[in-house]
């Protein structure tokens, strides 16, 4: 007979970790007599992090006495006490090995179903003092899971735990886990658990784009973990020698340099949006420049278009405007980049930007022109004035081209000379309220690129608009938003050398940040490393599980310890449990 040992709650707390303030509530404790069990969690408890935890789908996290006694074993511990694992239940019986997705259980008062796995975590890692532990738990394929609350109402310890329902397709907690954290995703198995009522939406959206991975044969990385992963690999690794063949002017502050091939070997068509990264080398004394630039023309064999905007005190720019010749040969990297156009919709689709912007949406326009795409068309722009507009001319032609196209540009600041109705349509700029009033439809799909603030007010106006997020694409040009579940926020410093000593081994570059440093060994991961220099950076479990820290490798070779439990797609890094082998340049 299965059986409630013990119900364990515990509010937030603030701890102090890596220098760091996090807020958790991962330490529980066990608590006496009925407690009321509601549709969020059970009184007396709470979460520390809705986004990772919590919520309708997570409100309760059981865990197995059993499972206790293999950890005792396998860590040589014997200090465990209920709720040491952050679980609100511990149970006698119920292995994840048995235990299957929607299964619905009786439990004094109230009726649970279970929604999904344990999702990894690097605070568990934090209460077991274990930093390995999230791993752990996905290897060893003892996870645990989270209940829904069907029907509210009391529970106690010792409570008699009672199957009532079986859940559609069989699919047990472990099982449900390995698909999604291990490699070996068979269509069949992802049929399966996309076929379950009861399984949480974050989860069957991961098993979704798993499935489209594995219908496209795309064999790299893990899509339902890290989606850039779905895409193609690079064509080639580091850099590449290409020869600027042309230098186009498209405003007072942007021109464009076309890029061949320096020798007789093609170049590879950029999927429309991807971008390369250039190192540049204006001061041969000095580590060399890296700076992304998305590729603005249409994709093919024979050039690259990288298009750039001549920026206040940016010392790249002022080099490819200043001093950069036809004829000059200049590194360049393999396209890459997940932000690209996705042909499959038949939605309409929302082109939206500013500035140099433009250019990952003008390769796209040139992909829709292409293939003579019936779909609905809307192009939006904001600039200062007819002199700041680049690709004014190309992208009418491109507009004109396709059957069911909208344009309609902003300039904020129009000059004496600017024509409303045929170089700009109003003055101001863009924003939801104008999209609203020229009837852009809410069912499309919006892909946007601009200045920072220009990404932070369409990103929250759209959301609030009602756009999901499978819906809404967009693309910076400078670091990514940080993603430290869990850590206190602090005001924001931009990427600097860490404040140690110099370290002596080979050279780490973050390619968006603009930063070269050295490697010091007593960093524990390029992870570490970054964090010492705050460059922005993105994690959750710090073991080499959740690939939430996937980042492009751009040059160079790294080791793993420990080795993920899944390898990172080709061409990208797993940073929180990667080391240098040689020079690297990340993008990030």
């Amino acid at each position: 007979m299965a059986q409630l040992l013990s119900v364990n709650v515990g509010l937030p707390r603030d701890i102090a970790w890596h220098g760091e303030t996090v807020r958790t509530a991962i330490w529980k404790e066990a608590v006496s007599g009925k407690r009321m069990v509601r549709k969020l969690n059970i009184d007396g408890d709470g979460q520390g992090d809705l986004t990772g935890h919590g919520g309708e789908n997570r409100a309760v996290f059981v865990y197995q006495i059993a499972a206790y006694r293999y950890w005792e074993q396998q860590l040589g511990r014997n200090d465990f006490v209920f709720g040491q694992f952050g679980e609100n239940f511990t149970i006698d019986g119920l292995s994840d090995e048995e235990v299957c997705i929607g299964d619905q259980y009786r439990i004094g008062r109230a009726l649970f179903e279970v929604t999904q796995p344990r999702v990894t975590c690097y605070r568990v890692g934090i209460r077991m003092n274990e930093p390995r532990m999230a791993a752990l738990l996905v290897a060893h394929k003892k996870p645990g899971f989270y209940f829904r609350v069907l029907e509210e109402g009391e529970v106690e310890t010792g409570d008699e735990i009672i199957k009532v329902a079986d859940g559609p397709e069989r699919m047990t907690v472990s099982e449900t886990s390995s698909l999604l954290y291990l490699s070996g995703h068979s269509r069949e198995q992802l049929e399966r658990a996309l076929r379950i009522p009861a399984l949480s939406p974050g989860w069957k959206h991961s098993f979704q784009a798993l499935l489209e991975q594995v219908m496209a044969g795309n064999a790299g990385g893990n899509a339902g973990l890290a989606p850039a992963a779905s895409g193609p690999s690079p064509a080639w690794p580091g850099f590449r020698p290409l020869k600027v063949e042309l230098i186009e002017r498209e405003s007072n502050s942007v021109l464009s340099l076309v890029l061949v091939s320096t020798d007789e070997r093609p170049l590879i068509a950029a999927l429309p949006g991807q971008f390369v990264v250039l190192r540049l080398r204006p001061d041969s004394d000095a580590p060399p420049l890296l700076r992304n630039y998305t590729l603005s023309s249409a994709p093919n064999t024979n050039a690259y278009r990288v298009s750039v905007k001549l920026e206040e005190h940016g010392v790249a720019s002022a080099y490819v405007h200043h001093q950069v010749r036809v004829g000059d040969v200049l590194e360049v990297s393999a396209p890459r980049g997940s932000f690209t156009y996705r042909p499959q919709s038949q939605q309409p689709l929302v082109m939206l930007s500013a500035g140099v912007g433009a250019t990952p949406v003008l390769s796209m326009l040139y992909a829709l022109v292409s293939e003579a795409s019936p779909r609905e068309v809307w192009w939006l722009y904001g600039a200062r004035n007819h002199s700041e507009h680049p690709f004014a001319q190309e992208s009418n032609i491109l507009l004109e081209k396709l059957g069911n196209s909208h344009r309609h540009i902003c300039y904020s600041r129009p000059g004496t000379q600017d024509r409303p109705g045929q170089d700009f349509d109003a003055p101001g700029h863009l924003s939801v309220s104008v999209l609203q009033e020229i009837g852009v439809p809410r069912d499309a799909d919006f892909y946007l690129c601009g200045p920072p603030a220009f990404m932070q007010d369409f990103t929250a106006g759209l959301t609030n608009w009602g756009i999901s997020a499978d819906h809404l694409h967009t693309e910076s040009f400078g670091p990514g938003a940080a993603l430290n579940p869990g850590v206190v926020k602090t005001p924001p410093r931009a990427p600097h050398l860490p404040a140690r000593p110099a370290g002596v081994g080979p050279s780490i570059s973050f390619a968006r940040s603009g930063l070269t440093v050295h490697w010091d060994p007593s960093f524990q991961s390029l992870l570490e490393l970054a964090e010492a220099c705050d460059v922005p950076v993105r994690w959750s479990c710090r073991t080499g599980v959740c690939h939430s820290c996937e980042s492009g490798l751009i040059s160079g070779t790294v080791s793993y310890q420990p080795e993920p439990l899944e390898p990172p797609a080709e061409g990208n890094v797993l940073i929180c449990c990667s080391r240098p082998q040689s020079e690297i340049v990340i993008d990030l």
